[in-house]
């Protein structure tokens, strides 16, 4: 495969046209080649697999594994009746859901789901990225085995979700109000994103404990990220402190990328690994600190998006001679 056919399959475009209800997307738009220009942009426009759209109905398919569930457990019947069944609109789902998770005794539930629905439904481009990521979190994760699953009880899904509404009350200049629900979320769900951050579509936060991702962080599209992985700064310099990754990155559980480096597209970085330097495209990192598997001048290039096969041993024995 060489790397124009590699980097075409992770930026296929899609629209964001409406029809009702408002979950559901529109024909997609033809796939488009890779473009550098918006490689990093909070808008990008990705399936979380190539040439496999969003299914039309896919909030449909969750209200049906909701009744499922319920005629497997009764007991749950009350839970997903107000969380899923009583919804129309995976919107307005989703907002209460997550109003619920973080509300306390000085932030009502009313509150936060009025502020998250009136988001949710000014930001188009939120409800496909959570839909991409409900794929991306199905297709990647093994442990789960339903998208109602995942849209109730992942904490790392439900954790990108609520920092996409904290990231648009950000850009838009309410950062106090944003800064605080980033509290809240690092609170709950053990997760600490920066609402400043950038994060694309098609994202999996596997278990996701103790994930922290910097201000001026830039996540690409179809990247997989397991728990304790930070994406931090160097010290206590201002201004773009933190790392930018790119399209179909898998990054290992326990890593740390430090700076404003970049991990190019298709990069795969081992678990435990410290990270100071630009990892280039298709190539695998590991140790600390972190090295090139084949050395640098002539690195082992991947064949397939790491972020999708969540292959996390392949190649090791030319890391080390000393392999368990």
């Amino acid at each position: 495969m060489t790397p124009t056919n590699y980097t075409s399959q992770l930026l296929p475009s899609m629209s964001t046209n409406f029809i009702r209800p408002p979950f559901l997307l529109k024909q997609p738009l033809p796939f488009k080649s890779f473009n550098t220009c918006c490689l990093h942009s909070s808008t990008t426009q990705t399936p979380s697999r190539p040439n496999s759209p969003i299914p039309l109905d896919l909030w449909l398919r969750i209200k049906d594994e909701a009744r499922a569930a319920v005629d497997q457990e009764s007991i749950l019947c009350n839970y997903y009746s107000t969380s899923i069944l009583s919804h129309d609109s995976m919107d307005s789902a989703l907002a209460n859901h997550i109003s619920i998770k973080l509300a306390d005794s000085t932030l009502p539930v009313a509150t936060l789901h009025d502020l998250f629905i009136s988001v949710l439904r000014q930001d188009r481009d939120i409800i496909p990225s959570v839909c991409h990521d409900l794929l991306a979190v199905k297709e990647r994760d093994p442990a789960c085995f339903a998208y109602v699953h995942c849209f109730l009880n992942f904490k790392g899904f439900l954790a990108c979700q609520t920092h996409r509404i904290g990231h648009n009350l950000w850009r838009n200049g309410r950062k106090i109000l944003a800064l605080l629900i980033q509290n809240r979320v690092s609170e709950v769900f053990a997760v600490d994103i920066h609402p400043g951050a950038r994060i694309g579509r098609g994202i999996l936060l596997d278990h996701a404990t103790g994930v922290v991702i910097g201000e001026t962080a830039v996540i690409g599209d179809n990247v997989s990220i397991l728990h304790n992985v930070t994406l931090g700064g160097t010290g206590k310099v201002s201004g773009d402190r933190h790392p930018k990754i790119g399209n179909g990155v898998l990054i290992g559980a326990g890593t740390c990328v430090l700076g404003n480096v970049r991990i190019e597209d298709g990069a795969k970085i081992g678990a435990g690994s410290v990270v100071l330097k630009q990892v280039p495209a298709r190539t695998t990192a590991v140790g600390n600190p972190a090295r090139l598997i084949g050395g640098k001048e002539n690195p082992i290039k991947l064949d397939n998006i790491p972020s999708f096969t969540m292959d996390q041993t392949s190649h090791i024995s030319d890391w080390s001679n000393y392999v368990i």
